[in-house]
């Protein structure tokens, strides 16, 4: 499991966001406060307070590193923090 901070700026963010994660098999979780959704659910993410960076945590460590690089766009913490 390993975890990363993104910062979703635009509406464009959160659909670029979702539409790359549904592409990869494996839970993906976003966590703002003391809220969790399921990473893939457009409705979950736009529950959140996006006016903050959210913390993305994706479940398969084999993976991880070539998603992250992808979403490289909305990282806004270049290390990765492991969980």
């Amino acid at each position: 499991m390993k975890s990363v901070y993104i910062k979703l700026n635009e509406i464009n963010d959160v659909y670029s966001l979702v539409n790359t994660l549904v592409a990869y098999d494996g839970d993906v979780d976003l966590e703002s406060g003391r809220y969790v959704v399921d990473g893939k659910s457009l409705l979950g993410i736009f529950s959140l307070d996006l006016r903050k960076p959210v913390k993305m945590t994706f479940h398969d460590d084999d993976k991880a590193d070539k998603l992250f690089k992808e979403l490289s766009h909305l990282v806004i913490d270049g290390n990765n923090a492991d969980a």
